[in-house]
């Protein structure tokens, strides 16, 4: 799975670095509009039924890797890192249940939630797992229930979580015992090389405090249309009840320039039609939830 997503990150910066260098006036170079436009549909659909799984609801919705590194690896066990990346955690024994069968996630922003709890047994079986080429596993001795620090759709949170020991290190691995039902979890479309989505990413998001515009922040050309190998970016906005995505135009100086593949960090601003509220905003290549921040 982690080698995918090396496959993804690849070909992020690849198309970042391509805008730099002229296109079309479409979400990236050699991107059909009606093509991102399908996309994106598909995206908010994939969401949608995510949300139905989950009950209908979506207040709580993780971001990003849930699995967490307590002190960092000795240098004998450099090994280790290459293991945990891959998420070859094993269990060394039997791993205690939750003790209480409810937790509480709290945002940042004071806002609460009670959750379902899962034992440490199962929190380390959802772990995902890829080939890492004959890495040794690490080997979980015990665990304790604690907190960990996430990131969710709606800002950063606190929330219970297992932390496991190792075998032979100090380093010690953290992972949310909330259960799988209590989250919203997208799983992205295999990868294929040969058709892989379009679209510009989106780096990091926030919202004003109506809840009406986004100001995103993505990698682009290094100035505006007006000057050579610069580009001016629109944003389209592909809404549900669930969540929003935004395909970001290209309009740049000219088509076809030689430029140097350098990304810059680039702003926009995109309307909503209805405030965000509890939607997520999904980027539009993979689907998957993003962190937004609030005022």
């Amino acid at each position: 799975m982690r080698r995918i997503w090396a496959l993804w990150i690849t070909m992020l910066v690849a198309t970042a670095a391509a805008g730099c260098a002229g296109g079309d006036g479409l979400g990236g170079p050699g991107d059909d509009p009606d093509r991102l436009r399908k996309q994106a549909r598909d995206v908010l659909a994939r969401y949608d039924e995510a949300v139905q799984a989950a009950g209908g609801q979506q207040r709580y919705v993780p971001v990003g890797d849930l699995t967490g590194q307590l002190g960092d690896w000795e240098p004998e066990r450099g090994e280790n890192k290459a293991s945990l990346l891959s998420g070859q955690v094993l269990a060394g024994g039997v791993l205690p249940a939750a003790p209480q069968a409810t937790g509480t996630v709290t945002w940042d922003g004071g806002a609460t939630l009670d959750v379902p709890l899962v034992g440490a047994d199962a929190a380390l079986a959802a772990i995902p797992r890829s080939d890492c080429g004959g890495c040794p596993p690490l080997t979980a001795t015990g665990a304790r229930l604690t907190t960990a620090k996430i990131s969710t759709t709606r800002g950063p949170a606190t929330v219970p979580a297992w932390e496991y020991t190792l075998q032979d290190t100090a380093v010690r691995v953290t992972r949310p015992a909330v259960a799988a039902s209590a989250a919203v979890t997208v799983t992205p479309p295999s990868w294929d090389p040969f058709n892989s989505p379009g679209g510009l990413p989106i780096d990091s998001a926030s919202v004003n405090a109506a809840g009406t515009t986004l100001t995103l922040v993505f990698t682009g050309s290094p100035g505006p249309a007006s000057q050579p190998c610069g580009a001016d970016y629109t944003g389209e906005v592909v809404e549900s009840a669930n969540a929003v995505v935004v395909i970001i135009l290209t309009h740049p100086h000219a088509a076809n320039e030689a430029c140097t593949a350098i990304g810059y960090r680039r702003t926009l601003d995109v309307d909503l039609a209805a405030p965000l509220g509890e939607r997520a905003l999904l980027d539009i290549q993979q689907g998957l939830p993003m962190q937004v921040t609030r005022s």
